[in-house]
């Protein structure tokens, strides 16, 4: 199969470019709400290419607008934040500050939608106005949230809206784009569950929290494998356990910690649901008591049908027919431009990074974006924006 990218003319005169920018902000990684640095190079950058440049929705996020004539208008956006991981990666480029680190590519993601917009401002080869969104805190601090709240959509109005995301382990070179669910709903949870401590050789004289919180924690999971339809999806993963301080002491109290993630409404509610009457009515039986506590953090992220097939037509015309896969399996993990998504029609698409060195993923301390596909990343952004805005 062949996987050589349809490289957008005029871009590759930007790649240096983009690759020194993307470098730049990989050695100083800002995680969320701190994206200062990296915001006011976003700004700076936007407003030599001519945009109009707009900060601090959403404390650190940046908004360029480029009009050009009338015609419909479209977002298109990139996250900026790092994770708090130490890098490892031993790159001349690696992280200057201490225990942070860009281990999800967002840098990547920065540079590239930099890039499309410097071209595209050059360029002019479209009619309407392209609204480039660059966003704060998106790993776990709900960034696209805020964005929202704080009238993202209301002060610069688009029809449809955008988002991309390297993936490794995809060929580079490669497009998944699907319509319908993508990504998972996030949402974690707290349960304490009391019983009656005692001592550890006479455990008839107490109510052991901790063989209740054994059947709770079993229990869950028949929710997932009995309840629900399977051709559905949902996880229930109990991440903590937290009990007790002695080797003969049977203690009054069970903390438990972890996460449910599902792609449909009805089951993230369903879920909840059991969970709940599951947790109450075993600890009666054992006359212990429960308390649930639920997170809510992101929705699913969901793509709409016309705008995955516009997606998938702006990859194609990049990449080949071929290099998009237009089935791919959804992603347990979350995003939260799911919250973009729930205001305006749009489509989120990943795009293939490679194996990756030692074939690392995602968050871990030894990954990288991977440089040549910027290039491949710029040209789509700027596919998608000549197809749905002609000149």
């Amino acid at each position: 199969m062949n996987l050589t990218p349809d490289i957008t003319p005029g871009i590759e005169s930007i790649v240096e470019d983009m690759t020194a920018w993307r470098r730049d902000l990989h050695a100083h990684p800002e995680t969320a709400y701190e994206e200062n640095r990296t915001a006011a190079i976003v700004a700076e950058k936007l407003s030599q290419f001519g945009l109009e440049v707009h900060t601090g929705l959403a404390k650190t996020g940046v908004v360029g607008v480029l009009a050009n004539g009338e015609g419909p208008a479209i977002g298109l956006r990139a996250d900026m934040d790092a994770l708090f991981i130490q890098e490892q990666t031993g790159l001349a480029y690696a992280s200057t500050h201490a225990g942070k680190m860009h281990a999800c590519g967002h840098d990547g993601h920065t540079a590239m939608l930099l890039g499309a917009a410097k071209h595209l401002a050059a360029t002019k080869a479209f009619k309407g106005t392209v609204v480039f969104i660059f966003q704060p805190a998106e790993e776990g601090e709900g960034g696209a949230k805020l964005m929202v709240e704080e009238g993202l959509f209301d002060q610069f109005p688009v029809d449809a809206v955008y988002g991309l995301h390297n993936w490794p382990g995809m060929e580079l070179g490669t497009f998944a784009i699907k319509a319908g669910p993508i990504m998972a709903a996030y949402d974690s949870f707290e349960v304490e569950i009391t019983g009656h401590g005692a001592h550890g050789g006479m455990p008839h004289l107490g109510v052991d929290p901790v063989v209740v919180s054994a059947q709770v924690i079993s229990a869950w999971q028949s929710i997932v494998s009995r309840t629900i339809n399977p051709q559905d999806a949902a996880v229930i993963s109990v991440t903590q356990l937290n009990a007790g301080d002695a080797f003969n002491v049977i203690p009054d109290v069970v903390r438990l910690k972890g996460a449910v993630r599902s792609f449909r409404d009805d089951v993230r509610e369903h879920v909840w649901a059991r969970m709940e009457q599951l947790g109450q009515g075993i600890c009666a039986g054992f006359g212990a008591e429960f308390s649930l506590t639920l997170h809510r953090s992101y929705p699913a992220t969901v793509n709409t049908d016309t705008e995955a097939g516009l997606a998938t037509l702006a990859a194609a015309a990049v990449v080949g027919h071929q290099g998009v896969d237009r089935h791919p399996t959804p992603s347990m993990g979350a995003e939260d431009f799911a919250y973009m998504l729930g205001a305006r029609p749009g489509c989120y698409v990943w795009m293939g990074n490679g194996p990756g060195e030692g074939g690392c993923m995602l968050h871990n301390p030894k990954y990288d974006f991977n440089d040549e596909a910027l290039a491949i990343g710029a040209s789509y952004w700027v596919q998608l924006v000549e197809n749905l805005l002609p000149a």
